[in-house]
């Protein structure tokens, strides 16, 4: 399961449109202290600008919550996704994808799957995944991925 690179530019400029409420409320509070003398202009501004950067400095620790779901994987990045089937799916059941266990209904015109089966993502409905059984390929054994999603 490979994940598309984000648009830094974009979930940055979607991050400062997110920060821009808290920024506006911090500098009409701050600009209120300075009006009324509880605080001078110097101080006042120099607050602001720790404020901004405060902002700045968290936007890598907080830049995946801000990027497109598929630019991180979310539903339709699981789609194609290779997993082991934990349980028997008749019709439904536990696939494991990775380190993730996901509820897992077998498609439609689809034979029941057997505990250890290797499948394929066809479509992810909410929390559950629909799969079918992926043919011909290598069991992989307990906290493995299957071989066609190493990387």
């Amino acid at each position: 399961m490979s994940r598309r690179p984000a648009n830094t530019a974009a979930t940055f400029g979607r991050y400062l449109l997110f920060q821009l409420p808290g920024t506006v409320v911090a500098a009409l509070l701050l600009a209120t202290l300075v009006r009324w003398e509880q605080l001078s202009l110097t101080l006042g501004l120099i607050l602001f600008g720790i404020w901004v950067i405060g902002e700045i400095a968290m936007f890598p620790v907080l830049r995946i919550a801000y990027e497109p779901d598929d630019a991180r994987g979310g539903g339709t990045g699981l789609e194609g996704a290779r997993g082991i089937a934990r349980g028997a799916l008749a019709p439904a059941g536990w696939v494991q994808i990775g380190a993730e266990r996901w509820r897992a209904v077998v498609a439609d015109g689809a034979a029941p799957v057997a505990a250890g089966t290797t499948v394929r993502v066809l479509e992810v409905q909410g929390l559950t995944l629909v799969v079918e059984p992926e043919t011909g390929g290598e069991v992989p054994r307990d906290g493995e991925e299957p071989p066609a999603s190493r990387s």
